[in-house]
């Protein structure tokens, strides 16, 4: 029987294997006494850790894809910016034109939608939020 202390049954409980840990035999390797550590702990303070790890891992993933992200624009905005100042005198008519399109859209897709509910109400068809006005109405 080996003894609980020898590298084998070390190796065997720390890899669940007799795989031999990084850097041959040497147990006190940072790796090995993390593992060890992991191991030593409940369960659940090893999914906590394996979770806080996760959460710092994903956090700059997507910190250096913010970073490159913004630097990839910034020099864009600075390659093109020559091509957008030239542009500039289609790019403000047409943007005041689209604006004003979206907006008398708008005004006139809620009048619509306004103009539909108090249709339907007044004919006792009993839209969405009927019962609201009612009972504000009873209230007065």
């Amino acid at each position: 029987m080996a003894d609980r202390t020898s590298p084998s049954h070390i190796q065997q409980r720390l890899y669940g294997s007799t795989i031999a840990p990084p850097h041959g035999n040497n147990i006190n390797h940072p790796i090995a006494s993390f593992l060890r550590q992991l191991q030593s702990q409940s369960p659940e303070h090893s999914r906590q850790r394996f979770g806080l790890l996760a959460f710092f891992i994903s956090c700059g993933i997507l910190l250096l894809l913010t970073g490159i992200t913004l630097t990839a624009f910034v020099l864009g905005f600075i390659a093109f910016l020559p091509i957008i100042i030239i542009s500039s005198p289609i790019w403000i008519p047409l943007f005041l034109l689209v604006t004003g399109f979206l907006s008398v859209a708008g005004f006139l897709f809620s009048t619509a939608a306004v103009m539909s509910w108090m249709y339907r109400y007044f004919k006792g068809m009993h839209p969405v939020g009927s019962e609201q006005v009612d009972y504000a109405r009873s209230r007065i």
